[in-house]
């Protein structure tokens, strides 16, 4: 034993402790995770490790294990270290570790654990049904934004995967796991999107689908919505059965719920003309839960079937519909608090006081236009009517409506032509608050300015001025009074005025844009009616006065662009059609020219403007046979001006027609038989057709040329001077300047015919026709021509002279 026996180095302190840090791997556990035998047993359920012999890594030795034989000794010799102290981490040198680490914190993050496989068939339903109800949310989003056919699009994706996941799930579930509020969810929303589609026949049957289903313990009240689509579809009895079917539905818990469904049965039965089933429902709502609406359509129930007292029942019983609004109290400061003051100005624009705002708005807007409607029906007259709602009106809490009303009984008296009565009633206001008389003043200037009283309507406004300086439509007509009497500056002061104290005042704005304008102020005009146009984008008037300004400014093309944007507004304005054919025409676009006048023309032929440049357009095209249409209606329109009645004939002449040409003459001639111009077409004509009636012709010429001299010389030495021409009845109209045709027809080719003034030249029978070579003419024109001077020089008889 001696020979195994290791002795103790002399004098060393560590010999009691020799061997205590000598590895031993079988207590190794940093290398566990590459221990395969160890993995194993730590996979199988019973933890039982296979009986095999443990190795050191990477060697095929076995690993020694430990024995109780000896202090500090194993049977291999080698010595084993103290447990306690290892596991203290206590060793004299670092052999496998330099630091204290008793956690084994320095071996790092432990393996990842495995991932679930995502293979089986109930994680593949909850992926799915996740989806689904992301579909829906998208739905509903694109829905809020406007987007509905694409929330459409996503609601059917929605149905398509929802179903896929029922039969799946119909798989390997009992039908009792079945999700049934993600199946009503999906068929409520592709509901409600074919309805905002305007898809009624599929939202019905999706509904149906809903209703009809047992398992959907809400579904009956959803036919409240099949009911609005009948209701919207007009089909007034479905809708009402509809109504009714939901009613039985809802409890008497959903109070309001059932308030509106009522509500909807009442319009239905109106709709239909069932106005006792409507008064009904309406009374019951009355009783129940008063409110405006309900209590409105009440009031016209009654006005329909004609019966006076329940007319003012109900609108008694309108007038007492609490609003829930504390009116103007709690924004009274009744101290000088600061903290109270500015809490009372903080409270003043927040949403809740505009909720009681609107609603108290809509209060008055109900009570005064059920005023209006009854007023005539619920007495003898009219006034005596009025007088009683606004007593009624004066008794509760809307007092300040009392006055509203008086007011709107003049304008009444206005729309029947009373303007008697309108005064007296306006009149009545001037002892009262400054609000209402300024009011009442505004309307009685008004009135007086229509009947062109300058002075009254002056006397009535600096009343209302007075009144109230902050009321727009009082400083609006002070300053119309001062520009009747032509002052422009001062006018165009109060028009500021009012548009200080109200920025939307559009009368003020567009006048103002008119004194601009009458006093050449261009640009300011133009921002003024460019300000209005962006609050009243579909005026006529405003569109109009804004072309004419850029037309002013000389730039046609946007004058062009705003004309276009007006005739979208009035596209039958001939005169705005006028305009734009005036305008093309001028920047040499002929061809939009023509389409615009033609529609002008379509739908006022009577515009001779417009007339004459159609007929010199079909002139200047070589069309004389359309021209004629025109000139003809022309002379229609006015028959005492020879001038058209000339073109007329003309055309015939151009297109080569010289018989109608000839008739046409002498029918003229019969009607004007001093007209220069149509005794030389006269003679003319007759000269090349080779006919015996040119000398008379030739002989009248010379006694209308003469009349005419004389005429003009006796102008000549009228006293004074005086160069006013007289319209000598219409045989002379024809050479006169008044009668002489516009520029336009003036440059035509070849005008050397009734489209120049008459002169004192030559007669000349000869003329190129500008249509080109002629069929072969008869014989008899072939005939040598007159010579000029054969009668131009001729004296006239004393027969001949005037008496």
């Amino acid at each position: 034993m001696m020979q195994n026996a290791h002795l103790a180095p002399e004098n060393t302190e560590d010999d009691l402790y020799s061997g205590y840090n000598d590895y031993n791997p079988i207590f190794d556990t940093e290398d566990l995770e590459n221990d395969a035998a160890f993995q194993q047993a730590a996979r199988t359920s019973h933890g039982r490790r296979p009986p095999v012999t443990a190795k050191i890594p990477g060697t095929s030795s076995p690993r020694p294990l430990a024995t109780g034989f000896g202090a500090g000794f194993c049977s291999d010799g080698v010595s084993r270290p103290m447990t306690a102290v290892q596991a203290a981490g206590y060793t004299k040198a670092a052999v496998r570790g330099s630091s204290f680490d008793p956690l084994g914190q320095a071996r790092g993050p432990a393996s990842p654990l495995e991932k679930k496989t995502s293979d089986s068939l109930e994680e593949k339903m909850r992926q799915l049904e996740k989806k689904v109800n992301e579909l829906v949310e998208e739905s509903c989003i694109a829905n809020s934004t406007g987007a509905f056919k694409l929330a459409l699009e996503k609601a059917k994706e929605a149905g398509r995967q929802e179903r896929e996941l029922l039969r799946q799930r119909e798989q390997i579930a009992p039908p009792e796991n079945i999700n049934l509020d993600l199946t009503y969810a999906v068929l409520l929303n592709l509901a409600s999107q074919y309805v905002a589609n305007e898809m009624y026949a599929e939202a019905l049957t999706t509904y149906q689908v809903i209703v009809k289903n047992k398992m959907f313990s809400n579904g009956g009240i959803l036919k409240v919505n099949m009911g609005n689509i009948y209701l919207k579809q007009r089909n007034y009895s479905k809708a009402i059965k509809f109504y009714r079917m939901a009613l039985d539905q809802i409890t008497s818990s959903h109070k309001q719920m059932r308030i509106k469904v009522m509500e909807n049965i009442g319009v239905a039965f109106i709709k239909t003309g069932q106005y006792v089933d409507a008064i009904s429902s309406f009374e019951e709502i009355m009783s129940i839960s008063p409110n405006l609406k309900a209590g409105f359509n009440l009031i016209l129930c009654y006005l329909a079937i004609g019966n006076g007292e329940q007319m003012k029942k109900a609108f008694k019983n309108l007038i007492e519909v609490p609003l829930e609004v504390d009116y103007e109290e709690k924004y009274i400061s009744l101290n000088d608090d600061l903290h109270t003051n500015l809490l009372i100005e903080a409270i003043k624009n927040d949403s809740l006081s505009q909720i009681e705002r609107e609603r108290k708005a809509l209060a008055e807007e109900y009570i005064m236009t059920a005023a209006k409607l009854i007023a005539p029906a619920i007495e003898t007259s009219f006034a005596v009517g009025y007088d009683w709602c606004v007593d009624v009106v004066k008794a509760s809490h809307y007092v300040e409506l009392a006055n509203d009303l008086e007011i709107n009984k003049a304008t009444t008296y206005l729309r029947q032509q009373n303007f008697n009565q309108a005064l007296e009633t306006l009149k009545m206001f001037e002892k009262k608050d400054s609000r209402v008389k300024s009011a009442a003043a505004t309307n009685l200037s008004f009135l007086y300015y229509l009947g062109n009283e300058l002075e009254q309507a002056t006397n009535y406004a600096d009343l209302a001025v007075n009144s109230d300086r902050y009321n727009p439509a009082a400083l609006t007509n002070k300053g119309n009074t001062v520009l009747a009497n032509g002052d422009h500056e001062k006018a165009a002061e109060f028009y500021k005025e009012a548009l200080r104290n109200d920025s939307l005042c559009t009368e003020a704005l567009y006048n103002l844009g008119l004194v601009y304008k009458k006093l050449n102020k261009i640009d300011e005009a133009l921002d003024c009616f460019l300000k209005l146009h962006a609050i009243l984008p579909n005026s006529a008037q405003v569109l109009y006065q804004i072309a004419s300004i850029y037309e002013i400014m000389e730039d046609p093309n946007q004058a062009i662009e705003w004309l276009l944007q007006l005739i979208s507004v009035v596209p039958t304005d001939p005169h705005v059609l006028s305009k734009l054919g005036n305008l093309y025409d001028t920047e040499g676009d002929k061809s939009q020219a023509f389409h615009y006048y033609c529609e002008s023309y379509r739908y006022f032929p009577s515009n001779i403007e417009v007339i004459e440049w159609l007929g010199a357009y079909y002139i200047d095209t070589q069309f004389c046979e359309k021209a004629i249409e025109y000139f003809e209606r022309a002379a229609l329109i006015l028959p005492t001006q020879v001038k058209w009645q000339l073109m007329v004939a003309s055309c015939y002449r151009r297109s080569g027609n010289y018989q109608k040409a000839l008739e046409k003459y002498k029918v003229i001639h019969r009607k004007f038989p001093e007209n220069v111009e149509c005794l030389r077409f006269l003679v003319r004509l007759c000269t090349d057709m080779g006919l015996k009636e040119v000398q008379e012709y030739i002989t009248k010429l010379k006694k209308a040329e003469k009349l005419k001299e004389m005429r003009e010389q006796r102008i000549k030495s009228g006293k004074d001077g005086s160069a006013r021409s007289r319209r000598e009845g219409s045989g002379d109209s024809g050479g006169t300047k008044g009668e002489r045709l516009s520029a336009k027809l003036r440059t035509l080719p070849g005008t050397n015919e009734p489209y120049e003034s008459s002169s004192n030249k030559e007669i000349d029978a000869s003329y190129a026709d500008p249509l080109g070579s002629q069929p072969e003419r008869p014989k008899t024109a072939a005939r040598k021509r007159m010579e000029e001077d054969e009668f131009a020089d001729e004296e006239l008889g004393e027969d001949l002279l005037p008496e």
